[in-house]
């Protein structure tokens, strides 16, 4: 009977690949910190041993994830990106690290993140060879890989798609996902696969994708500058109809790294990154030096609320709801409790830009009454209601945000809703 019984299951495993490949992580966006975007591949460690990917970097950022307040906030990956590995397989075929860069190897660095309760991603490529022209991942070696990987203690797998066919990872995509949950080891699982398909359909199925990858990067590589990440928000609220759906708790579209700290954003521009890839429900993964962040920069990338709004549990990715002629765009993103986070964009370059519109306008339920919190401000605005016109003053390439509760939702009835909300004369004029 036990014979039976699992045939069946393999059957059903085979027949349902859902039930194969979900690991049921990353139920909400991974946060953490990512080597690429600040430090690339700068593996000159003679000349600049502060900045190069070493073990030694690694360290110093998980002390500053665990030590500066970054881990209790839910930044907990430390992702190792491309150039890690020596220059060639092991006489036995394994990927090993660089021996002179990572003289500990990477379980040991593995278990020094764990003890700082932290976990360690690292970096794959489908393909001959990674991007930055180390030992790829060739489709005989995905087993033995993903083995590797989880015997060296990684929690994250980041596979990018350099020097490969499409045939091959049509193939070797689906294959790392059986591999990965075939060791045992809980490994999110981040794949560059729609990246290299250009993104939408045909060519990309985000059905098919959702049920092999954790998450995935659809678009170009971000850089340090605002013109990347405009073309990268752009892009997205473009297709928001195909991308939108495919995200939710275990699989989400990935617009690659927060640039916030480095040296191509101004504070505006800053803060405008992390709404806009908070309402897009991104993942938080930072790429910048820890060690050296401003103030300023820090307090947009640990600001409590907007965390908490990345973080909802149910998932939902915004959408951009309204494009002005006037250059303001205005998103939105439904969250938990009925709540909802709004995002009032400006992409103006002259002065600060008086918006009015209500939330009437926006589509939100008649007659209902929300408490409304400026996200970076920290403050509660007011009470507003549904019908009422208010006003935002938006800086050149900055945001709004606003995180609105529900006080009175117009299921009950009027009059118990009218002691909550504001005098009959009140237009806030501004919020």
């Amino acid at each position: 009977e036990a014979m039976v019984l699992s045939g069946l299951a393999l059957a059903l495993a085979l027949a349902l690949p859902s039930v194969a490949l979900e690991n049921g992580l990353a139920r909400t966006p991974p946060m953490g910190w990512m080597s690429w975007e600040r430090f690339r591949c700068n593996v000159d460690c003679q000349a600049d041993p502060r900045n190069c990917i070493s073990e030694q970097l690694f360290f110093e950022m998980a002390d500053r994830l665990a030590e500066d307040g970054w881990r209790e906030l839910g930044y907990e990956y430390i992702n190792i990106d491309d150039c890690w590995s020596a220059k060639q397989r092991d006489a036995a075929g394994q990927l090993v690290p660089d021996p002179k860069r990572f003289p500990s190897g990477i379980k040991a660095l593995a278990d020094y993140v764990h003890a700082r309760g932290l976990k360690l991603g690292i970096y794959g490529d489908l393909g001959i060879f990674t991007c930055g022209g180390y030992p790829g991942t060739m489709l005989e070696n995905v087993k033995q890989d993903a083995q590797t990987f989880a015997a060296w203690g990684v929690d994250m797998l980041k596979l990018d798609g350099c020097y490969s066919s499409a045939e091959e990872q049509a193939k070797g995509y689906p294959e790392m996902a059986r591999a990965l949950n075939a060791t045992g080891r809980p490994i999110v699982y981040s794949c560059s696969w729609p990246a290299y398909q250009g993104g939408l359909p045909p060519k990309v199925n985000y059905t098919i994708l959702a049920e092999i990858c954790n998450l995935w990067r659809n678009y170009d590589d971000i850089q340090d500058s605002w013109d990347s990440v405009l073309s990268i928000a752009d892009w997205f609220f473009t297709n928001q109809d195909v991308l939108q759906p495919a995200a939710g708790p275990g699989h989400w579209n990935d617009p690659d790294m927060l640039i916030i700290g480095n040296f191509g954003l101004s504070y505006e521009q800053s803060r405008s990154q992390m709404a806009l890839w908070t309402v897009m429900a991104a993942p938080l993964l930072m790429s910048t030096d820890l060690r050296t962040i401003s103030p300023s920069a820090k307090e947009i990338l640990q600001n409590r609320l907007m965390i908490q709004i990345n973080q909802d549990p149910l998932g939902i990715q915004g959408r951009r709801i309204v494009k002005e002629k006037s250059q303001i765009e205005v998103f939105l993103r439904p969250l938990t409790r009925a709540a909802s986070a709004l995002v009032f964009f400006s992409r103006r370059t002259d002065m600060p830009f008086r918006y009015t519109t209500s939330l009437a306008k926006l589509h939100f339920p008649e007659d209902a009454v929300y408490e409304v919190q400026d996200v970076y401000v920290g403050k509660i605005v007011g009470a507003l209601r549904t019908a009422d016109n208010f006003s935002v003053v938006i800086n050149p390439s900055g945001v709004v945000m606003w995180y609105l509760c529900p006080m009175e939702l117009p299921l009950q009835p009027w009059h118990v809703a009218r002691q909550q909300a504001p005098g009959e004369g009140f237009h806030p004029a501004l919020l």
